[in-house]
């Protein structure tokens, strides 16, 4: 069983499947990092110097100035700023993840068009095998060619 297991984990696509995750977590990271530290400032800046990380609304009934107290004290809140930063993040990757798919897929050559498995009869126009010598529904003789 363990001698399966070691065949089945070193295959190529579980290799390559593994290496995908491990650069797509990075990655991940990236672009969290470029949504929160690089377009989401400017973008708050623009509305008014708001900070999307730290909207949130209070559940609890007490009043607290900033999420992080509020969350310190255990007070039930929804942190949308922080759900809004999340949606950004998931808009970005999957859209670098369509360019680098169609860029991919550019790349790729094309299959070879398939031999013609028929040819039209010169004399009725119907479809008949490539090899026929005689045209099953006029049952004219072809050429050999």
């Amino acid at each position: 069983m363990l001698k399966e297991f070691k065949e089945f984990a070193m295959r190529g696509n579980v290799m390559d499947m593994a290496i995908g995750i491990v650069i797509g977590v990075a990655f991940g990271r990236i672009v969290t990092s470029l949504v929160n530290d690089v377009l989401m400032p400017p973008i708050g800046l623009i509305l008014g110097k708001v900070d999307f990380s730290s909207l949130f609304i209070n559940l609890s009934g007490t009043s607290y100035p900033t999420l992080a107290e509020a969350k310190k004290a255990g007070a039930a809140v929804m942190a949308y700023g922080a759900f809004l930063n999340t949606i950004l993040d998931f808009v970005i990757v999957a859209f670098v993840i369509f360019l680098l798919i169609k860029q991919l897929n550019r790349l790729k050559k094309p299959a070879p068009a398939a031999p013609p498995a028929t040819k039209d009869c010169p004399f009725c126009l119907s479809a008949i095998p490539i090899k026929a010598t005689r045209c099953p529904h006029c049952t004219s003789q072809l050429s050999a060619s």
